[in-house]
């Protein structure tokens, strides 16, 4: 199987090279798409210094300036499907999702459509996060689920494996969601087109350096987010 992790990158200058080795150290045969937002800390120039170094294992998408999370994620699945790839692994570039927990994705690939890393699915798996930012989270997750009614422990999770085939059946262009918001609907875009989907456990450990892009406005957007995806899906509009 082709396997494509899509790492969206703004400042990542510090964990990047580490987050390379890593994943190029797995028993797996991977590719890594860097989609770097124009970061000024030159974390697009060490993607491309990796792309050379790792002879085409490091393939580098430079946008224009920070753009956002949603279009660097749906940017970075249209080039993955685009060059053939079969699974898609999306991840955070801070170390907060653990490369050795991709064997563990892949494992059940075959029988599912998404995979989700959870780290609600069995207690609290977080480390190194406030306890007002571990609320956030548990709450928004909670609120979620209470208007969608989806079954899943952790909706705003961003550690996810996608089964290419079936990612393929959805509108990309219809996902407007960002940060927060984005990982919710495309679960919800999934769930509602009746995807085989799984949780399983992960360790999320808060980012090793540099500095988190969350902010009020995703908290925001979320909680409306929830509400359009809701209607959309009453009114068959998704």
């Amino acid at each position: 199987m082709q396997i494509t992790i899509v790492l969206p990158t703004y400042n990542e200058a510090e964990n990047l090279p580490k987050l390379v080795s890593a994943l190029l150290s797995l028993p797996l045969d991977l590719t890594i798409l860097v989609v770097d937002d124009y970061s000024p800390d030159g974390t697009g120039q060490i993607a491309d210094e990796l792309s050379t170094r790792h002879n085409g294992k490091v393939i580098v998408l430079h946008r224009i300036g920070k753009l956002g999370l949603r279009s660097a994620y749906i940017e970075g699945f249209q080039k993955a499907i685009y060059l053939g790839a079969e699974a898609i692994v999306q991840m955070d570039a801070d170390f907060s999702h653990d490369p050795a927990s991709i064997p563990n994705f892949l494992s059940k690939i075959e029988n599912y459509d998404l995979i989700i890393g959870s780290r609600y699915i069995e207690g609290i798996a977080v480390v190194n996060w406030p306890l007002s930012r571990l609320m956030i989270s548990i709450g928004a997750s909670f609120y979620t689920r209470l208007i969608t009614f989806m079954p899943f422990k952790d909706v705003t999770a961003g550690f996810m494996c996608y089964r290419v085939s079936a990612l393929k059946q959805l509108n990309l262009d219809q996902v407007k969601s960002n940060g927060y918001s984005f990982q919710i609907e495309m679960k919800y875009r999934m769930w509602k087109k009746g995807f085989r989907i799984i949780e399983i456990p992960i360790v999320f450990i808060d980012r090793r350096a540099g500095v988190s892009k969350m902010s009020r406005k995703i908290v925001y957007e979320a909680s409306f987010m929830v509400w359009k995806l809701k209607f959309m899906s009453l009114f068959r509009k998704l």
